[in-house]
């Protein structure tokens, strides 16, 4: 099987980022990494022609490790997906809801099904991966012992799913970047468009206030402006942004053009299409 039809995630075989992988490149073959640098490194060295890695949680919020990662990862954004994570509670064949006693999985799962788990008086045992939970209550096959994890673990590890959807909020979603080696740039016009970008501003007073007016100014919408260190120092800060819009466009031109004046370290990490996801919940919002 050659490179080009494989897209590398990290985590366990079932786990919520190869499901995401396979809803997004259903015609590809996908690769589990043990890092999210490893996932990194097996596109650029040639291993596999994308990476699929999750940014963001519309609970949990962002994915620092990857934040850090992406400006010095050597790949591009060519693609976004945004994945609905629905919980499943799983256990060997023949436990039922009355014979477990104790639930694993990642902590950030476990906080998410707090209601179920409570209502089911399970003991809750974190673990650093849902998938890997699911493998290892597979391997014990117990009945008292159960895992929370996606359909996907369930039917590669043999596993029932005693409880489905037991997640404490519907909107529960996270949003993943697809990379490459190449940048991979939509014609102008073809369709709606994210650019995503890092920059250090200048230490003087109002420097971010100046970096950014210029896409007030040029209608440009910022749909994400976010701050974090930078080498473990307090005074050293890199932004991460997404903007509608493609920088050959002259609004976005501008923009980047009065950006470049003010900031410093100016890095374009893709420029791709937007998902339709992003208008379908603007939409949901509106009416609620």
């Amino acid at each position: 099987m050659g490179t080009s039809n494989i897209i590398a995630f990290q985590g366990f075989p079932g786990a919520y980022s190869d499901l995401a992988c396979r809803n997004a490149r259903p015609t590809m073959t996908t690769m589990p990494c043990a890092t999210f640098e490893d996932a990194f490194s097996a596109v650029r060295e040639g291993r596999a022609s994308l990476a699929m890695i999750p940014v963001e949680n519309s609970i949990a919020g962002r994915v620092a490790d990857n934040h850090n990662l992406l400006p010095e990862g050597g790949l591009h954004i060519i693609g976004e997906h945004f994945q609905r994570v629905n919980h499943q509670l799983l256990a060997p064949k023949g436990a039922t809801l009355d014979s477990i006693q104790t639930v694993r999985s990642h902590i950030q799962a476990l906080s998410q099904c707090q209601t179920a788990i409570r209502s089911l008086g399970l003991q809750a045992i974190n673990h650093a991966d849902t998938a890997g939970a699911a493998k290892e209550i597979a391997a014990m096959n117990d009945p008292r012992h159960a895992a929370i994890a996606s359909s996907l673990a369930a039917e590669i590890y043999g596993l029932d799913i005693l409880k489905s959807g037991i997640e404490d909020a519907s909107h529960n979603t996270t949003r993943f970047l697809i990379l490459a080696r190449e940048p991979k740039l939509p014609a102008v016009g073809s369709c709606k468009t994210i650019t995503t970008f890092v920059f250090r501003v200048r230490s003087v007073p109002a420097a971010l206030y100046k970096a950014l007016g210029g896409f007030a100014t040029n209608g440009i919408n910022m749909t994400k402006l976010e701050s974090y260190m930078v080498g473990g120092h307090f005074t050293q800060t890199q932004f991460y942004a997404d903007v509608e819009g493609h920088p050959d466009e002259r609004p976005l031109r501008l923009a980047l053009e009065e950006l470049d004046f003010f900031a410093r370290e100016v890095k374009i990490l893709g420029v791709y299409p937007a998902n339709p996801f992003r208008y379908q919940e603007s939409q949901r919002i509106g009416e609620d």
